[in-house]
């Protein structure tokens, strides 16, 4: 099944392609099985994840809204509201915690002047806590976007990376 986006669809025609790729790893009676990856795409796309855009994954996929929804407010991974251009998510579960995990915490606020699930004034730094990302050995860890992980993170590392996601457009 393919889609094609109404005019007012909140997805364009290159993420739809990329759920039905998606969607088309799984028998066409399981193309709910997607929907984590459909949620990723889309807020690749958008930054986040709004109601109109769970609507949209919901129809492509075949599912009711409420079920998409769930998925996106499950897991830390999905912003179900707007987010800084660099999401930096610091884990301070107790392995990371012991490990330097609430200094580098304690640094990025003074550093950014926000707490977490704070966005700074300028849109470029959104703070989150996280849990367990699997690396304790590489303690203290962090997330960049989802995508990134930062392992051994000391303040200078911290500065550094601030310094580079600063100096990208």
């Amino acid at each position: 099944m393919s889609a094609v986006p109404k005019p007012s669809h909140p997805l364009s025609a290159a993420a739809i392609a990329k759920i039905e790729r998606e969607a088309a790893k799984y028998p066409a009676e399981r193309r709910q099985s997607a929907v984590m990856a459909a949620l990723a795409v889309a807020q690749d796309e958008h930054g986040w994840v709004s109601k109109e855009v769970i609507d949209a994954v919901a129809e492509l996929l075949g599912m009711p809204p409420i079920a998409v929804y769930e998925v996106a407010t499950f897991y830390a991974m999905y912003d179900t509201s707007p987010v800084g251009r660099h999401k930096i998510t610091v884990c301070t579960n107790l392995p990371c915690a012991l490990s330097g995990g609430n200094r580098a915490a304690k640094h990025l606020h003074e550093k950014l002047g926000i707490g977490f699930n704070e966005t700074s004034p300028d849109g470029r730094f959104t703070l989150k806590e996280g849990e367990c990302m699997g690396a304790c050995g590489d303690a203290p860890v962090l997330l960049v976007n989802n995508k990134r992980m930062c392992s051994f993170m000391s303040n200078d590392r911290l500065d550094e990376l601030l310094d580079e996601l600063k100096a990208t457009k």
